[in-house]
């Protein structure tokens, strides 16, 4: 008996201070191992920790290292002078440029806001607010930045300026890998998914075609928001943890909506997504309620700071956070599994929408707004909900971004391996959510602590979420090709998350009750096995092919445009106005810094109408009309570009001239249409005929094999 009572009183000491000889040798073993255990565990997650974070840190260093080089390798960069730099900025990209280097050339920082906010030496006849109208803020933080740095002396400031972008990219890169990596719980995941970002690098960036673009700029910061955004919605996040995940979704949130005109539609995306989240009850009501209010400071800010934007009061996303708010206030006891509360989840799901409709109606009715309205008139033709003759409209169709995807994108996604484990990792998550929620509806509750053994990777909220904002992306992308820089690097993330995660594996595992090996072990093995053989395929056949891409020296010259611009420089006046497509006026307005009548934007009226109208020197109208038209603009010379005039597009129908016939009604376009019937010929070919009344109103001055130069008369001499 005082054996048993020593036994029991030393078993009841939590240090184990002074231990008995007569103590068991397996207590004593014990209670070593457990003042032990801190420090064991504590080294081992420092050691992920760091080298997870150099992984990530070197992944995207070297993305952009990489960038850098093969930018300098596709276009010689460094070899050329600055105005053939210059031609390789193409379109809007132009634009972009252009005002950073008048901020670069400004007398004061303060000179140059003001010259922009109040910018009447760009567009014929026109002041606007460009930093508004074109969200220039990439090009104010880059601007002080080369400026505050004095990096006047060190570098160029074209060289400044891409550096940014190309180090942004490298961030994007290294936001992907850590989100991977909280997924699955291994920075292997990271760098698969770089793998497979790079590899695809034509479907998940547009960083080769545009270098300015804003969604280069935003993009990296959606990444960052997204990574943190996974790290915040993770159960038994400790509160620093948390409040650092909070303050990161936060800060990236609104830098994100600074950046892009139309982040706030892409933010709208995620938001449904939380809100299916929270309405499946999958993870915690009060987290996604504080991301809504991260979206409406964000708003609001960015209202205020972007010179009072109506598009932001009149975004469906300030429509959809209201109506979950206010909804949040009916929401009875909808969490506890009950047919009532089933019902109640119908009822707030109705009423969240009913009020999230009506809500940007009035806001629509009440707020005078008109920028982005032609993106809602594109997507009604787009969608078959409307037909129209409208030159926009069906020219926005015709591009690219808005063209159905072909099948060439996922051959391409296929063939590195990337779309089959998407598929894969997608059906196991979605089949393992569906049992969470049939859980729920059973009125179980749903486990906040999920454990490798237990294999139900579908209870995890920020898998969850992941798999809800994959999905709404995918089914944009499938219909829009330009959706698709937003989808892919999400697939690429994703696939890479499941093919490493144990958890995932044991899922899969634990449905087909194996008997023969551990599932947990069978998990862990090919969690490390199948990305590594992914890995090593992926290098033998696609490494030698980027190390070309960076080895092999292209020739970017254009000696036309080259010539144009030199031209123009030399021998035109400070005072001309130059009218062609917007484009090449982009181009004109960036290397030679002369006013120009149009500009490639369409986020206004009357720069949509300034190019239609423009546009019509491709079209079937007479010389009179056409010089009506460019004196109501007050131009003085006219550019004519013979790729436009004589261009032979495969798609028949998207040629510039034949939307222009179709607006017009000189060709036949519905049964219900004739034929349409012009007596003019189409006028860039006509006025290169040099007669009459052609010459009356137009002198040719310059040419070469692309480009013809005109100018405008302003003393008309009818001639017979």
């Amino acid at each position: 008996m005082e054996d048993g009572s020593v036994h029991l009183s030393q078993r009841r000491k939590p240090n184990c201070p002074n231990v008995e000889e007569e103590a068991p040798k397996k207590d004593n073993e014990e209670c070593k191992k457990s003042k032990r255990s801190p420090r064991y565990i504590l080294i081992p997650r420092f050691a992920k920790l760091f080298f997870g974070c150099l992984a990530a840190i070197l992944s995207g260093m070297m993305y952009a290292i990489y960038l850098s080089t093969y930018h300098e390798r596709k276009f010689w960069f460094s070899g050329r002078p600055e105005l053939e730099r210059e031609i390789t900025f193409q379109g809007d990209s132009a634009i972009y440029y252009s005002f950073y280097k008048e901020l670069i050339k400004a007398p004061s920082f303060k000179r140059g806001i003001y010259q922009l906010t109040h910018d009447n030496s760009t567009l014929s006849m026109k002041t606007m607010n460009v930093v508004r109208q074109m969200t220039l803020y990439p090009e104010l933080i880059a601007s002080v930045l080369y400026q505050a740095s004095g990096s006047e002396d060190v570098i160029e400031p074209v060289y400044f300026y891409i550096g940014i972008v190309f180090g942004l990219q490298g961030i994007y890169v290294a936001a992907l890998f850590v989100t991977s990596w909280l997924m699955s719980g291994t920075w292997l995941a990271g760098m698969l998914t770089v793998a497979w970002f790079i590899i695809n690098r034509a479907d998940t960036t547009r960083i080769d075609y545009s270098i300015p673009l804003r969604e280069n700029w935003a993009m990296p910061y959606f990444a960052c928001q997204v990574a943190a955004l996974t790290g915040y919605l993770k159960n038994n996040l400790n509160s620093s943890a948390e409040r650092f995940c909070y303050l990161l979704v936060s800060a990236s949130t609104y830098t994100f909506m600074m950046m892009w005109e139309y982040s706030h539609y892409l933010l709208f995306i995620q938001a449904i997504s939380l809100f299916l989240l929270d309405l499946l009850g999958l993870t915690q009501t009060e987290k996604v309620h504080e991301v809504y209010k991260i979206y409406l400071f964000s708003l609001f800010l960015g209202y205020m700071l972007q010179f009072e934007n109506p598009a932001l009061l009149v975004s469906p996303l300030l429509s959809l956070v209201v109506a979950a708010l206010l909804a949040k206030y009916l929401q009875m006891n909808t969490k506890k599994g009950t047919l009532l509360s089933r019902m109640l989840k119908v009822v707030y799901f109705y009423l969240v929408f009913t009020m999230t409709v009506t809500l940007n109606l009035v806001a629509k009715t009440f707020i005078s707004h008109k920028e982005h309205e032609h993106l809602m008139k594109v997507l009604e033709v787009k969608f078959g909900l409307n037909t129209t003759k409208n030159f926009t409209v069906n020219w926005f169709l015709c591009q690219e971004s808005f063209q159905t995807p072909s099948q060439d994108l996922f051959l391409r996604l296929t063939q590195s391996s990337l779309l089959p484990f998407y598929i894969l990792v997608l059906i196991i998550c979605l089949v393992s959510v569906g049992q969470a929620i049939f859980k729920r509806m059973g009125g179980q509750p749903v486990s906040e602590t999920t454990t490798l053994k237990v294999g139900r990777i579908g209870e995890r909220p920020e898998v969850v979420y992941h798999v809800l904002h994959s999905i709404s992306l995918g089914l944009l992308a499938v219909t829009m090709e330009g959706m698709k820089y937003v989808w892919t690097p999400y697939v690429c993330m994703i696939a890479a998350f499941g093919v490493c995660s144990p958890e995932l594996w044991t899922t899969l595992f634990k449905w087909l009750r194996l008997k023969i090996v551990h599932p947990v072990l069978l998990a862990l093995v090919l969690s490390m096995a199948v990305p590594t053989i992914i890995g090593f395929s992926l290098w033998k056949e696609f490494f030698p092919r980027i190390m070309g891409e960076l080895t092999e020296l292209q020739e970017f010259y254009d000696p036309d445009t080259v010539g144009l611009m030199t031209w123009i420089k030399r021998q035109a006046p400070i005072a001309a106005v130059f009218a062609g497509s917007p484009q090449l006026m982009g181009a004109i307005k960036l290397c030679t810094g002369w006013m120009v009548t149009n500009l490639p934007l369409y986020n206004d009226e009357d720069l949509q109408k300034r190019n239609e109208h423009i546009f019509q020197i491709y079209s079937k109208r007479s010389a009179d009309d056409i010089y009506k038209i460019l004196t109501s603009y007050q131009a003085t010379y006219l550019v004519i570009e013979d790729s436009i005039c004589n261009e032979v597009g495969p798609v028949r129908g998207c040629r510039v001239k034949d939307l222009l016939d179709i607006a017009n009604g000189h060709v036949y376009y519905e049964e219900s249409d004739g034929y349409g019937y012009s007596k003019y010929g189409r006028f860039c070919q006509e006025i290169k005929m040099n007669y009459s009344p052609y010459v009356n109103y137009f002198t040719r001055v310059y040419w070469n094999r692309s480009y013809y130069v005109y100018k405008i008369n302003t003393v008309i001499s009818f001639q017979s």
